[in-house]
């Protein structure tokens, strides 16, 4: 194998037999890295683990399936990546970067030292899907209500220690009875579909959402004053009132009313989630297809 940038290999468990991995328990990496179930303290102990073996100035660690892209430690022109797979499983990616090139013998060894990298990957694979299966929403693909009381709790918790901006936006979908009783329950679950896309559409990387419960959304926004919510905020209303739904033979706009509140010292979650649902009952109050902001 090349040790070059574009150089990729696959590390599986049938790449190597596992009398190989016994090998290496005097490097105490195995048990260092059943320790936790997170993949971004694996990666951070196995690159610690064996750096003295396999010197390099950095990692990249990607996985698509949980839209991981863990890095530390500069980038270089000299790179080995690694494809990790446990019985046809896809693990994610694997790049380790230094100055100097990877002569064979520090291919070799890392190679056989990853071995002990992929039945940890595995369980914190077998133990995120899990949660994310817990915490989203099947039909929307959004988190649901229990990952948003988990989340506000960590967020103001965040916010508060670090002074930090944090908001939120409640969003109820306009006349939504009307779309089930006239087109019927499946026409109402493309609309709930169709409505927590746009949202998605319209909020940045580090924003979160989550469907709150029947045609509500809740968007979480962590270092977001309540202008920048606002903002936000009426972004997703004009793509909502913008998109069209074709359902059959009929084509279905939809609109939906929006609160807007930003944390404030003394709050509790409970204050904090009603003056954003006052918020969007507001808007409801002043017509709907509208943003308001909490008093």
């Amino acid at each position: 194998m090349s040790p070059k940038t574009e150089s990729l290999a696959i590390v599986s468990n049938n790449t190597f037999e596992a009398t190989k991995a016994v090998n290496l328990n005097h490097y105490d990496i195995s048990s260092a890295l059943q320790t936790s179930l997170e993949f971004n303290e694996l990666v951070h102990i196995f690159s610690q683990k064996i750096q003295e073996l396999v010197p390099h100035n950095g990692f990249v660690y990607t996985n698509d399936e949980f839209e991981l892209n863990i890095q530390k430690g500069i980038k270089t022109k000299n790179t080995c990546s690694y494809a990790l797979k446990v019985e046809d499983q896809d693990l994610g990616e694997l790049m380790l970067m230094r100055h100097t090139r990877f002569n064979k013998h520090d291919i070799d060894l890392l190679e056989t030292l990853l071995c002990c990298l992929i039945y940890p990957l595995r369980n914190a694979t077998l133990f995120n899907s899990a949660l994310k299966m817990a915490f989203t929403d099947t039909l929307t693909q959004t988190n649901n209500r229990t990952a948003f009381n988990d989340s506000i709790i960590r967020e103001m918790t965040l916010a508060e220690r670090h002074s930090n901006n944090l908001s939120l936006i409640f969003i109820d979908l306009d006349h939504f009875k009307a779309i089930n009783d006239t087109y019927g329950h499946d026409c109402g679950d493309k609309a709930l579909q169709s409505a927590a896309q746009c949202i998605k559409e319209s909020i940045r990387a580090c924003d979160i959402a989550y469907r709150y419960g029947g045609e509500e959304f809740v968007v979480l926004l962590s270092d977001t004053d309540q202008e920048g919510a606002k903002l936000l905020a009426e972004r997703i209303r004009a793509k909502i009132a913008a998109h069209i739904l074709a359902y059959g033979m009929e084509i279905i706009k939809m609109t939906a009313s929006l609160g807007v509140s930003s944390l404030r010292g003394n709050d509790t979650s409970d204050s904090f989630i009603k003056r954003a649902d006052d918020a969007m009952y507001q808007a409801k109050t002043h017509g709907r297809n509208k943003v308001e902001t909490a008093a």
